[in-house]
């Protein structure tokens, strides 16, 4: 079986992959390890916690593979440049030095990271590049459930392509369609997170929440999206896109837009970091959400027309958008969907070394179909997912999903845990039986209680998904504003999400899939929606968030919507324990999960990391293994700043 790590780096979001055959042994984002957020920092640390994980030295790999073709970018740059001089000509003076210098001597920068992660003879060290969207591609389609299946990549841009439609069938994966940069569905999005006053490449997901809060019956939300598609974007039938490059700023400048074309445009000037939110802000992220929705769903028909396939597997940044794949799911195009929990650059790694291990070595794809009798151990589990109402195919497609569950980075040992406990005079009880555990913690949740969540692996991707969570009632009608103001000290308006037992979910939801990696939103059950007055759409922003809207109301948004995460047994034991002794107290079967982190830090990845997030946040427990640690109880819990660390502001 052949060893391939995968590497991104240099541009944000570093990440190492290990790819051992065809299963994924280990992977994780650098910024966990530094703790400095999307960081583009070359992965030393994140590769040697695979090597550690594999127990490999560099000189066992068999081949190390970067996840893009930086000289295809470089030809991007200066034919970009060359095609719209004179302009940003002040852009290509700063940018060529640093790619003359850097980006053109990759493979030095790459040789010399690679010595910081390990000693290795370079005479033996196959190092291989792939394409970028084949990277993305691969990330979704190898650990998919399908056999055969269309594939649909859309990001900011790669080399040049910033869309593309595949098929991938058995190891192959061959592309039909792209749309190549500066015209690009990822950077027409992150140009609204610009204007809005967000962070780009860090903010969308604020603008996919910000949203919901427009008015989707007003006639500036109307005339918003008007002005997106007549004069900023044209959207074909197919789902390509041509932008009027008269009104951004990406392709040769310093910023996304022409701030004062889009003043005359839109009427009112960007918004600056972190000002009071108004509702022209609400619609125009509306406007620009819808528009993103339609091209993701015309982009998934042109995939449908080209390849006939029943199923979809998605990657790239866009992906990540999960209001649209929502969308997408409801409007059935395809059977099934399939999306890479880590769809972003950082799992551009982990594609790379999949298309390497399988292109590239020609290493066989396991049947997915043995992926489920190899993990089929327990005799009873098909009794019990029947018993959960999960149908054959579902079961089978989560057995059968490489991923299992994303939870592929580093686990923590009761010693080290001891340790960290000694370091910092923490007080804690240790519980033999997790059963006892997690009946004290759904006691304490009950009671008004938020809890950090630190069990087993460290999920791959940008989403907590019950490994490193903080924990909460979204029936305490107080809890989205304490979450957001004391704990996570990030907007008001943001949004929480539900972990729920994966045989609840119909109670709850208008779901019909199963959603492990929190990538699909769905509505709220009529039956659990509160009534609103007919002006609710109308009413400020403030206001409508804290309008009571259903019974869990901690993860229902103004549109009654949640992002959903579907718990289920086979992935997470530990997790579905808790919510199940949390339903049993309560008669209810979600928990708030919202990622262990405060605003502007990396998802927590060491106990340590979990104690410091901890003791600065108004948290009031603790939980890591089977060691319980309550704020009351710890010397100095009230001194909050001696724990915090300075963040930037995401």
């Amino acid at each position: 079986m052949k060893k391939v790590l995968g590497i991104s780096a240099f541009y944000h979001d570093s990440a190492a992959a290990l790819v051992v055959g065809d299963a994924v042994f280990a992977a994780a984002q650098e910024e966990r390890f530094t703790r400095i957020k999307h960081t583009a920092q070359f992965p030393v640390h994140a590769i040697r916690y695979c090597l550690d994980e594999g127990g490999y030295s560099i000189d066992e790999l068999d081949a190390v593979v970067f996840y893009d073709k930086p000289l295809l970018k470089f030809e991007r740059l200066l034919e970009t440049y060359y095609t719209f001089a004179p302009r940003g000509l002040t852009s290509f003076l700063k940018a060529i030095p640093l790619w003359l210098r850097e980006k053109m001597f990759l493979k030095k920068l790459i040789y010399d990271g690679l010595r910081d992660a390990g000693p290795y003879d370079k005479r033996r060290l196959n190092l291989l590049f792939t394409e970028h969207h084949l990277s993305h591609a691969a990330s979704a389609f190898y650990p998919s459930p399908f056999q055969k299946a269309a594939i649909l990549t859309i990001d900011g841009v790669g080399e040049w392509a910033t869309a593309a439609i595949g098929v991938g069938d058995d190891r192959e994966i061959t592309f039909l369609r792209e749309l190549d940069f500066p015209h690009s569905a990822g950077l027409l999005y992150s140009a609204f997170t610009y204007y809005l006053g967000f962070r780009v490449n860090s903010g969308e997901y604020k603008l996919m929440g910000l949203a919901p809060y427009g008015d989707p019956g007003s006639e500036q939300t109307k005339s918003f999206r008007d002005i997106i598609t007549t004069e900023l974007v044209d959207i074909k039938p197919d789902g390509s896109i041509w932008m009027n490059q008269k009104y951004f700023s990406y392709a040769t400048g310093l910023r996304m837009v022409n701030d004062k074309m889009w003043e005359a445009l839109f009427g009112f000037p960007r918004r600056e970091p972190d000002s009071e939110l108004k509702q022209h802000h609400c619609n125009l992220a509306l406007a620009i959400q819808k528009v993103t929705e339609e091209i993701v769903l015309r982009m998934a028909r042109e995939a449908k027309r080209l390849t006939g396939a029943d199923q979809l597997c998605m990657a790239g940044g866009v992906a990540l958008n999960c209001v649209a794949n929502g969308k997408l799911l409801r409007e059935k195009i395809f059977d099934r969907v399939y999306i890479q929990p880590c769809s972003g650059d950082a799992g551009g790694a982990l594609g790379a070394a999949l298309a390497t291990a399988h292109i590239y070595y020609r290493q066989a794809v396991r049947e997915k179909s043995d992926r489920v009798r190899v993990k089929q151990t327990d005799p009873h589990k098909k009794e019990r997912h029947n018993k959960i109402g999960m149908n054959d195919r579902a079961a089978a497609d989560l057995l059968s999903d490489a991923m299992a569950g994303a939870f592929l980075g580093p686990a923590y040992s009761d010693k080290e845990i001891i340790l960290m406990s000694r370091h910092m005079k923490a007080v804690y009880q240790k519980y033999d039986q997790f059963e006892e555990l997690a009946d004290e913690v759904a006691q304490a949740l009950a009671a008004g209680k938020v809890a950090g969540w630190f069990q087993g692996r460290m999920e791959y991707g940008p989403r907590a998904l019950g490994n490193r969570s903080i924990l909460a009632d979204a029936r305490n009608t107080e809890m989205q504003k304490k979450l957001n103001l004391k704990i996570k000290y990030r907007e008001g308006f943001r949004p929480f999400a539900p972990s729920v037992l994966a045989e609840d979910a119909g109670a709850f939801f208008d779901l019909e899939e199963n959603s492990p990696y929190m990538l699909f939103t769905a509505p709220v059950n009529e039956r659990h929606r509160s009534s609103v007055p007919e002006n609710y759409h109308k009413l400020p922003l403030r206001e409508k968030l804290y309008y009571p809207r259903s019974p869990v109301q901690a993860i229902t948004h103004v549109d009654f919507s949640a992002r959903i995460q579907t718990v289920h047994e086979m992935f997470n034991p530990r997790f579905t324990a808790l919510l199940r002794a949390f339903k049993e107290r309560t008669g209810c079967a979600l928990l708030v999960n919202t990622s262990f982190n405060v605003r502007g830090e990396p998802i927590v990845c060491t106990p340590d990391d979990a104690w410091r997030c901890f003791m600065s946040t108004d948290m009031d427990i603790l939980v890591i293994e089977n060691f319980l640690f309550h704020k009351k109880d710890q010397p100095d819990h009230k001194n909050k700043e001696k724990w915090s660390v300075l963040f930037d502001q995401d």
